[in-house]
């Protein structure tokens, strides 16, 4: 057997192991045609040859795996390597194929620096799912490894940890339908002051203390963006904010709770991917006005935009422990799977 970095001549042999992989239920991917393939693995940020290994028997191909290194795209964490998938020929499993890559990897990685490796959403490569039990109802990305699929023993017992949990949850967007009290929630908060819906200039701009209370850097710059694409009445021109690498052609819908000029809560943008599904990117409230009901307001409005705007499914993922947990179910969300980040500290590893 012989581990060598992927090759052109590869592709179909390790497009068709893909596919076959998500055909049998091994894991959710979805399927890829060769062109797919062969941009997500090769031509994305993260990508480097080194970090894409082919294992071959007999001229054949009989797996591959694909990672990326530490610092070679935007957001990296230093010294952090991460494994994007690794898939083993059914026919010729359990025979250290997936040892021999999975190994080869890890000592790429620490060459280039690493001391530790996850497997976790932080890796840049992208990978859509099918949401199980729908009609081919997909998810953009994995925030871990599926606690179910063919490879999460192989990779517990290769020394990797799970240190948090996220579950999908899903929503058929035919079966919504707003609760009654929603309206009354709205109300009894219009009369502390607090304007639930969607967002305009006139509501107020300022959200630095809600973002310094979260200390989310993160949500500062989706509001920066998005209430800036408002003011100038024209979308952001960084296509990392918007679903599909689309160019929507105006502001989208933000929904948010504002009081005396002041962003106290918020969800969306609302937006919609070719897929159908629903797409936003998280949900947030200012700690000083938690337990007020705003975040069962905002998400229940964000659904019933998502019903207009001809979105079919809405999807998310929230810990396990998290308390929102109980505003998605109210709102109609299941538990479809459960995902583990997984690491491996290479330091230990190697005493």
């Amino acid at each position: 057997m012989l581990i060598r970095p992927f090759a052109p001549e590869d592709l179909s042999a390790a497009a068709a192991l893909w596919n076959q992989c998500c055909a049998s239920g091994d894991v959710l991917y979805c399927p890829l045609e060769e062109d797919a393939f062969l941009r997500r693995f090769t031509l994305g940020e993260g990508c480097l040859p080194d970090h894409f290994l082919a294992a071959e028997e007999n001229g054949s191909l009989v797996g591959f795996l694909h990672a990326v290194a530490p610092e070679t795209f935007r957001g990296a964490r230093k010294g952090v390597g991460y494994v994007t998938c690794l898939m083993v020929r059914p026919d010729m499993r359990s025979r250290g194929i997936g040892r021999a890559l999975l190994e080869e990897e890890i000592r790429r990685l620490k060459a280039c620096g690493a001391d530790s490796v996850q497997i976790s959403s932080v890796n840049p490569v992208n990978l859509s799912w099918r949401i199980p039990g729908t009609p081919g109802h997909d998810h953009n990305n994995m925030p871990g490894l599926d606690t179910e699929c063919a490879g999460a023993g192989f990779f517990r017992h290769m020394g990797f940890d799970a240190v948090h949990t996220e579950v999908a949850m899903y929503l058929n967007l035919k079966d919504y339908h707003q609760p009654p009290e929603i309206p009354q929630l709205r109300e009894k908060l219009r009369a502390q002051g607090i304007e639930t819906g969607p967002w305009s200039p006139d509501l107020g701009r300022e959200f630095d203390g809600m973002c310094d209370r979260v200390g989310s850097d993160y949500w500062r710059d989706v509001l920066r963006t998005e209430t800036g694409a408002w003011l100038s009445g024209t979308p952001n021109a960084d296509a990392r904010f918007w679903p599909d690498g689309r160019q929507p052609s105006g502001p989208r819908t933000l929904l948010t709770a504002t009081t005396e000029g002041h962003i106290v809560g918020f969800t969306g943008p609302v937006d919609r991917q070719m897929s159908g599904r629903g797409w936003f990117t998280g949900i947030c409230t200012d700690p000083l006005y938690e337990r007020r009901g705003i975040a069962t307001v905002l998400f229940h409005l964000l659904m019933q935009a998502f019903v207009e705007n001809g979105s079919q499914f809405s999807t998310l993922f929230t810990g396990t422990d998290n308390h929102a947990q109980r505003i998605y179910l109210g709102a109609g969300m299941r538990p479809v799977r459960k995902f583990d980040l997984m690491k491996r500290n290479l330091e230990e590893a190697q005493q």
